[in-house]
């Protein structure tokens, strides 16, 4: 049985109490010396603030203004010549920053390398577009998303949610199903908000099923009307087979089935 651990002052514990199973950190090892990591850590030079191998690949923790010139050298040094990926972590309630990281693909070595910085809520970063276009969209998503602001990129636009959006969806404070803007924001947008009243919130959860609303909703073979009313049931309908496409293997007999049999 786990033991009993007091729970005052829950409120201050809200990212960990022992109600929940916390899994432990994946093991860290040092640089080996004279490895192909290690020429990576020495041409990085006190640009990596820290560095270490976890499950095969090499993560380096840099400063912020440093990304450009780091991803530079990866790439023109080190032969880091992918951009595989590249996002953020909303860690501003618990430290008040978001973690940005990139992921580095050497082709010919085949090696990773994990880069990772920490900035501010209103800070903005780099664009690293001229060394690798894959960059352009995923500094737009990242924009997107978590509202982080990139420096110099060529089109920096949103590129998943509309141009009029409130909001970043990834961030943690965002609502799951979103907020009052994103409820009404077909219906203002088309109609116009004196028609909330007549026409209702949009329903964002995508597993709610509305047994009878004829509207979205019917069951095969038990097809009915636009907008008929069934409280009371429907009636069974047979189901049409096209003799060109489908077959009815509901038959008692046929050429092929009774092949078969």
């Amino acid at each position: 049985m786990r033991k009993y651990t007091p729970k005052d002052n829950v409120q201050k514990k809200s990212y960990y109490t022992d109600r929940y199973w916390v899994a432990p950190r994946v093991p860290r090892e040092e640089v080996e010396a004279g490895s192909h990591f290690a020429d990576v850590v020495k041409a990085l030079g006190r640009k990596a603030k820290e560095s270490y191998v976890s499950v095969g690949q090499l993560v380096v923790h840099i400063k912020s203004t440093d990304n450009f010139d780091v991803m530079k050298t990866l790439k023109e040094k080190c032969g880091y010549t992918q951009c595989s990926e590249q996002s953020a972590v909303d860690y501003l309630a618990k430290d008040g920053e978001f973690e940005l990281f990139w992921q580095l693909l050497n082709v010919t070595e085949a090696k990773r390398v994990r880069v990772t910085t920490r900035i501010k809520e209103n800070e903005a970063i780099e664009s690293i577009e001229p060394l690798f276009k894959s960059a352009n969209f995923a500094e737009r998503e990242m924009f997107d998303m978590f509202g982080i602001k990139v420096n110099n990129h060529p089109f920096l636009k949103r590129i998943l949610m509309p141009d009029d959006w409130e909001g970043h969806p990834l961030l943690k404070t965002y609502p799951l199903h979103g907020d009052e803007f994103a409820s009404w924001y077909e219906v203002d947008k088309i109609f116009g908000k004196e028609y909330r009243d007549v026409i209702g919130p949009e329903n964002r959860d995508p597993a709610r099923i509305d047994r009878y609303d004829t509207q979205r909703f019917s069951r095969v073979g038990y097809e009915v009307p636009f907008g008929a009313d069934i409280s009371k049931g429907e009636k069974e309908q047979a189901i049409e087979y096209s003799e060109t496409i489908l077959v009815d293997y509901n038959k008692e007999s046929g050429k092929t089935l009774d092949e078969r049999r």
